[in-house]
């Protein structure tokens, strides 16, 4: 059974895309999941790998697909 990165906040498993988003300050992975990381994308700027978040978005499966957030909706918290 293979080994898959996890989200740090609430434990899903990351997505291809989710697992390689890196803050652009210091290039750190964020290892959160999209629904984690909509709560506080106004305040950190990402480097994003646009080309697996199209791919992981095509996923027949729930999953995937309750995940891939409008990256233009605001969000209050």
């Amino acid at each position: 059974m293979g080994c898959s990165m996890r989200c740090l906040s609430c434990n899903a498993a990351l997505t291809d895309f989710e697992a390689t988003r890196k803050t652009l300050k210091t290039e750190e992975y964020l290892d959160l999941c999209n629904n984690c990381y909509a709560t506080i994308r106004d305040d950190v700027i990402t480097l994003d790998r646009s080309d697996l978040e199209e791919e992981d978005c095509r996923q027949d499966d729930d999953d995937y697909s309750d995940r891939c957030v409008d990256h233009s909706l605001d969000v209050d918290i």
